[in-house]
């Protein structure tokens, strides 16, 4: 382990974790050490949000730092090779185009150490259930900007209960207008309100 990697991760030094990763790979260190390392250092940056050291802003810049670094080693921080927690899988629901907020999410997520299968945008419910099957993961994140677009979360999780997919999954909801009333109308498991969140909640629920 570089402490080194880790610290400078967690101060979002870019320079210093670049110069470190280069270091590192040039020693013969495997490259999935390094990227326990970076995600020890992003495990800091999580920590110093939920303490409002850091704030958005930063949350995003370390996950471009990450993967950065990630390059470099010839890694994929998406990459089941490099997950420590499982799958997530994340997308926008139907008739909802927005990915900014889904983007931030399955970026951050996948610096954090998880398989993030990311379905995109105007994401209908028939994918999700494909995704599921091929996958089979614990966590799944649906995001929704448009409040019009709320009975289409509810259909599809009233789905997902239909096919028997629902009883071993935890449904995320996120999104600008969404808050634990819609989470009770669309029958979701819990509101994320943001990308950290979503980390903890899925690190707590698989038992991490």
């Amino acid at each position: 382990m570089s402490k080194k990697l880790v610290d400078v991760m967690g101060d979002l030094n870019e320079d210093e974790v670049i110069a470190e990763v280069k270091a590192l790979k040039e020693q013969n260190v495997p490259a999935l050490e390094i990227i326990a390392d970076l995600q020890a250092g992003m495990g800091i940056v999580g920590k110093r949000f939920e303490e409002r050291e850091y704030f958005l802003s930063e949350l995003i810049m370390s996950a471009e730092i990450f993967n950065e670094a990630s390059k470099l080693i010839g890694g994929d921080a998406g990459s089941g090779a490099a997950s420590k927690y499982g799958t997530f899988v994340m997308g926008t629901i139907y008739d909802d185009i927005h990915d900014i907020g889904k983007n931030i999410v399955t970026t951050v997520m996948s610096s954090n150490g998880f398989n993030v299968i990311d379905l995109g945008v105007d994401v209908p419910t028939a994918k999700y259930i494909e995704a599921i099957k091929q996958y089979k993961p614990k966590v799944i994140g649906i995001s929704c900007l448009l409040t019009t677009a709320f009975d289409n979360i509810k259909e599809c999780i009233a789905t997902l209960e239909k096919e028997g997919l629902r009883r071993d999954i935890k449904v995320l909801i996120g999104g600008g207008p969404v808050d634990e009333a819609t989470c009770k109308y669309v029958g979701a498991d819990h509101v994320c309100r943001n990308a950290q969140e979503t980390v903890e909640y899925s690190k707590k629920y698989m038992g991490v």
